[in-house]
């Protein structure tokens, strides 16, 4: 490839592709300007358009057009080189040898996608209901819209497949696209469009919300050869350069938590979109800044989510805090409609993440006990184990002290393996497995068939999940086990589904119950035998 580097630096003179991020101003041979890194109160970043280079003192960096845009997009050198390239018009199929098909398969996806995009968003300006959804029940502004790209996605099963197939688009790239559903008709129907937008600002997949209580609630474009969930980092195309001058990312659950944060000014957030956190994510977004503070929502699954990326961030080596004071509202989202200004503040305000942690540990288990003591030795313990030496000394005795113990005793207690909490952990595990396994088969098959075989699920009452890699797990049930039922069949299978995960949710309660005999005294014994009896009646 480095024929095609020498085309590209050839065409793009470095004082035009730094100038598309800085202000130059001529200083004899060089070009100076200040740092879009915001490290320096005077010019301090040079360019020397005679040797295509590029330095800044302020940040001790330096190098040439591909390191620059590198450094300043957060991309990787294979991403910047695509997005010089474009620029330059150097079609890098010539230089890839085999790679020429995937490269014209990329292409025609891109160009898929572009259009679907400007589809989309031309038919939200011709639906009334749509357009009160998007401004008057989600807030949003012309500008949020107009910058996030926010379209919308007929209900008509064929509209967008029409569109694209009369732009000459087969369903082979339709399919490549990720925009076809199991029967080639359009995969997105009746939603609110967002577009999937990759650093160097191609649309690379979309996420689709409802409008109204149907589910699920979002739907996402399936893995492509453009979109890598994993890898994918939603918002970081508008937010990179607030990122850049700002110094720190805000990482926030929700995509509609990125756009509502934006339109409050707090420009920073991103969301990884329907995932977990992932090592990719973390290394893509600490080429950026160092400073990742973590605004996830406050209730269990927030809490356990924060605490899988705290400890990866940990691994990885990177500085990452909390923002906590939501004043009361469950996630950012609420926060900002009730009032802007206090998302702006708490942004400001964020917790070293480990103190937040012990904190939220302290608030789950009861530390006035023995046993609720041994656990939050165990937790905390094991959060800070793999921190350097002084930092997590200072950990250690604040640990012990919310302990009221000695350091020692509390090293001593955790190495004890076959500790009561130990033991009744491992039990409670065992259990759980235990019951759920039957119950999960029968909740897995139902609803696969609910959410992707069309079968009326209003009298129903069973929680659709909105984890997009839950869906997916779905989804392939769907497809192994009734990809190929009738209509009617499915729904009689619905009916017996149904019924048979009544009988195990009463198997598994009557066996909980049974469980409580064993240690209840003479009067709670026979109120659980009541229990159990009209359990077995109903």
């Amino acid at each position: 490839m480095n024929d095609a580097k020498e085309e590209i630096k050839a065409r793009l003179p470095v004082e035009d592709v730094v100038g598309q991020y800085i202000e130059l101003k001529r200083a004899g041979k060089t070009l100076k300007g200040r740092s879009p890194w915001g490290v320096d109160k005077t010019p301090s970043f040079m360019v020397s358009p005679e040797k295509g280079i590029w330095h800044d003192f302020s940040a001790n960096k330096g190098g040439d057009i591909f390191t620059f845009v590198m450094e300043v997009e957060g991309i990787t050198f294979r991403e910047a080189m695509e997005k010089l390239a474009s620029q330059a018009g150097v079609d890098l199929s010539k230089y890839q040898g085999g790679d020429k098909e995937m490269s014209r398969k990329k292409a025609r996806v891109k160009e898929a996608l572009e259009f679907s995009t400007k589809y989309y968003q031309w038919c939200l300006t011709k639906s009334k209901k749509v357009w009160e959804y998007v401004f008057y029940k989600r807030n949003l502004n012309k500008q949020t819209i107009s910058e996030f790209r926010i379209g919308y996605a007929p209900k008509n099963g064929k509209a967008l497949t029409d569109f694209l197939t009369k732009k000459g688009f087969s369903k082979t790239e339709m399919e490549n696209a990720g925009l076809l559903n199991r029967f080639s008709g359009d995969l997105f129907r009746g939603r609110m469009m967002v577009p999937f937008i990759d650093t160097t600002g191609n649309v690379i997949g979309f996420t689709a919300r409802v409008l109204d209580k149907s589910e699920p609630k979002y739907l996402n474009t399936p893995e492509t050869i453009l979109f890598n969930k994993s890898r994918f980092i939603f918002g970081l195309y508008q937010a990179k350069e607030a990122i850049r001058k700002n110094g720190f990312v805000v990482i926030v659950e929700g995509n509609m938590d990125v756009i509502s944060s934006h339109q409050a000014g707090v420009k920073e957030a991103v969301a990884t979109s329907g995932t977990a956190m992932t090592e990719m994510h973390l290394k893509a977004l600490s080429r950026l800044t160092n400073d990742i503070r973590l605004a996830y929502d406050g209730d269990d699954a927030g809490v356990n989510a924060g605490e899988r990326a705290i400890k990866m961030a940990s691994e990885l080596g990177l500085k990452m805090s909390v923002i906590s004071d939501y004043h009361g509202a469950k996630d950012p989202d609420e926060l900002i409609q009730k009032d802007p200004k206090l998302w702006q503040e708490a942004v400001k305000k964020p917790m070293p993440a480990i103190d937040w942690l012990l904190l939220k540990y302290e608030e789950r288990l009861d530390l006035s006990t023995a046993e609720g003591k041994q656990d939050f030795a165990n937790l905390a313990m094991n959060l800070i184990k793999d921190l350097p030496g002084v930092t997590q000394k200072h950990y250690k005795q604040q640990i012990a002290r919310r302990l009221d113990v000695e350091i020692s005793d509390l090293e001593l207690s955790v190495k004890e393996k076959n500790s009561a909490v130990f033991q009744r952990r491992k039990k409670q595990v065992k259990n759980s497995n235990q019951k759920s396994e039957v119950l999960k088969k029968i909740e897995d098959n139902l609803l696969a068939i609910l959410i992707y075989g069309g079968v009326n699920s209003e009298k129903i009452e069973i929680e659709i999940p909105e984890d997009e890699v839950r869906l997916e797990e779905l989804e392939l049930v769907f497809e192994n086990e009734y990809g190929k039922w009738e209509t009617e069949a499915l729904e009689k299978e619905v009916v017996a589904l149904e019924r048979r995960r009544k009988e195990e949710i009463k198997k598994t309660e009557i066996l909980r119950l049974s469980e409580q005999l064993e240690e209840a005294d003479d009067i709670e014994k026979k109120k659980i035998l009541e229990r159990i009896s009209q359990i077995r009646k109903g």
